[in-house]
Parts: C-alpha cells; structure tokens; sequence
C-alpha cells in the first residue's frame, strides 16, 4: 500500500495564436493540478517529461522543481502551475513523473498519466 496519496490531473490547451503550421511550430499549454490527498506534508523536488510528437520522435525534460519552485504541498492541499511545451507535429502524447519528499526526508516518485496533445476539431495521427 503505498503511504503517500497525490493525484495529479493535467489539462492541455492548444495555442493556436502562437502556433504555426506553415513552420511545424505547434504550441501547447497545460495546466497541472497536485492534490496531497495524504496525511503528511510533501514537496516536490524535480520533474521528468516525456513528450512525444506523432513521428514518434522523444524529448525527455528534466529538471528542478516546476516552473521556478519547489512547493510544499500540505495534506488536503494542491498546487496548481501552467507550463507549455512546442511540437513539431500537430499532434503529441506526454507523460512523466515527479520526485516528491515528505517531511521525514523519505523520497518517492508520483507518475503523471499520459495525455493527448490533439488540436481540437482535427484529425489527428495519434492516440
């Protein structure tokens, strides 16, 4: 049973106004929610994408915390950040994961499902 319960939800937004398909330049947003659905506060210490395009084509995102922070995360709490990410296809899949600590100083890994990159109303070659 594991000890710590965080969900985390993500939710894209195709920019279409900073996108442009002449150039294979498409841009994303995506909003992530992290709910520390546990009974201790945790922090999140670094982030692990996986993303991507419908060529098939991987790039891997590592890094320190997200967007410039390192948060705490009290029990019943969440954190909510918007980030964005380019493609060179109109259509990609992301996943990853993020390394938490709880305040004893234990380190744990929380997955982040995998989610559609799609522009809306299009055909798209993946998923």
């Amino acid at each position: 049973m594991q000890k710590y319960k965080v969900t985390v939800l993500v939710e894209p937004t195709y920019l279409e106004d900073h996108s442009d398909p002449f150039e294979d330049s498409y841009l994303w947003a995506y909003k992530v929610r992290i709910k520390n659905n546990g009974n201790e506060r945790i922090k999140l210490i670094s982030r692990h994408w996986k993303i991507f395009d419908s060529n098939g084509n991987l790039r891997e995102v590592k890094g320190k915390g997200v967007v410039g922070e390192q948060p705490t995360i009290e029990p019943g709490d969440e954190f909510e950040y918007t980030s964005g990410t380019p493609l060179k296809t109109s259509s990609g899949l992301m996943h990853g994961s993020y390394k938490m600590e709880s305040w004893d100083g234990q380190e744990f890994q929380v997955d982040i499902p995998a989610f559609s990159l799609d522009i809306p109303n299009k055909e798209n070659n993946l998923n």
